[in-house]
């Protein structure tokens, strides 16, 4: 298979199984892609795996990871602008942002609204 097809085939792979709420196997797909490739835009990929990994933190009940890696990737995404990789990178801030506060409100992961997780639209 073509390199650049490999990578489209990786990066695809890693959404689909983000949008079916699959964030361990997104972070899996999403971190072949950050190492096996060095993409102009790691720190992006990189941050889809950091939010990946907060929502598996999330599901195992490990809040302070949760929380520490939702950070981590803010910082990467707001490295970017505008659309990027098809992504609104405006909205996705917003809704991580609606993710952290929820995050600070949480009492318990059971407390946790899965309705609120990021779209990647």
């Amino acid at each position: 298979m073509n390199e650049e097809i490999k990578k489209e085939k990786l990066f695809k792979d890693g959404y689909k199984n983000f949008k079916e709420m699959n964030y361990f196997e997104a972070h899996e797909v999403w971190e072949e892609l950050w190492s096996d490739y060095y993409l102009k835009d790691r720190k992006f990929v990189q941050g889809l795996i950091q939010l990946s990994v907060s929502f598996v933190h999330l599901g195992n009940g490990n809040m302070n990871g949760a929380v520490s890696q939702l950070k981590k990737c803010t910082e990467k995404f707001e490295q970017f602008s505008g659309i990027h990789r098809e992504i609104n990178v405006p909205l996705l801030l917003d809704q991580i942002e609606q993710v952290r506060e929820k995050y600070n409100e949480c009492r318990h992961v059971s407390d946790f609204d899965w309705t609120i997780v990021p779209t990647l639209e």
